[in-house]
């Protein structure tokens, strides 16, 4: 398999704070991979630096074979690297479908000007083949701010993948989604995702959809990650149990493990 994304010795510090340390990380091409750890643990500044939106203090990144570390997020996106947003970065005051065309004119690298009409027929059909996939296309014409969360969610990754792009970083995707939504959210992502052979790093608390989506986990921990590898074994290890999941199985005083039933 082809690396994608690449980072050696990458770190991030705000003063004396080390909020990431010497991260050496390499992602193969189609790869599903979860970012997990408690709150400060480096996991969103992770994400931020690799998708120029936070310069490294040191380190090298690479996508797709190439140096990225000072570019900025327009330029990584239309290398094909988009990511979407704990918070969905939308246009409440406007259409969903305005969203997606000015997204699409974005995308294009063009400037909005008031002389060009941003509805193109090329835009509104694509804005409406992204609505069909993610199966939003019921709130197309209605404002953003009359969807569920769970649909903003989803109209905010049909917005990064929107540049067709190669890799595909999410932070929270299922954070303020309830739970009648969150599977169907990610079954409607992941089934995009599938279809258009895209890789995936995506950060998430929630470890029901950890377990659910992803074959391979990073887990962070005071700006490091302290366990790269397959699902259970990272969950199994006993430095993630106590500083991620905390989960630690509780032992006996002869200091034998007992497992709950």
């Amino acid at each position: 398999m082809t690396d994608i994304l690449k980072t050696e010795g990458l770190s991030r510090y705000f003063g004396a704070v080390v909020a990431a340390d010497d991260i050496n990380v390499t992602i193969t091409d189609g790869e599903i991979v979860g970012v997990i750890g408690s709150n400060g643990a480096g996991k969103t500044t992770f994400i931020n630096m690799v998708t120029g939106y936070l310069p490294p203090s040191s380190g090298v990144i690479n996508f797709d074979g190439q140096p990225i570390r000072n570019l900025g997020p327009r330029k990584l996106m239309r290398r094909g690297l988009a990511r979407s947003f704990q918070v969905p970065q939308l246009f409440l005051e406007l259409s969903v479908l305005d969203n997606l065309v000015i997204a699409l004119s974005a995308a294009e690298g063009r400037q909005l000007n008031m002389t060009r009409p941003v509805r193109t027929p090329e835009r509104i059909s694509a804005a409406d083949e992204i609505l069909e996939q993610m199966n939003i296309t019921q709130y197309r014409d209605g404002m953003v701010t009359a969807m569920p969360q769970g649909a903003r969610k989803l109209l905010d990754i049909a917005i990064a993948m929107l540049g067709e792009p190669k890799m595909l970083l999410l932070d929270e995707p299922t954070s303020g989604v309830s739970t009648e939504e969150k599977y169907n959210l990610m079954d409607t992502v992941m089934e995009v995702v599938r279809r258009r052979g895209l890789t995936v790093l995506f950060v998430e608390h929630d470890m029901e959809i950890v377990q659910r989506y992803v074959t391979r986990v990073l887990a962070f921990a005071s700006g490091v990650v302290i366990k790269d590898g397959v699902i259970d074994e990272v969950l199994a290890d006993e430095q993630v149990q106590e500083l991620v999941t905390g989960k630690r199985q509780p032992q006996t005083e002869q200091g034998d493990v007992r497992h709950e039933p």
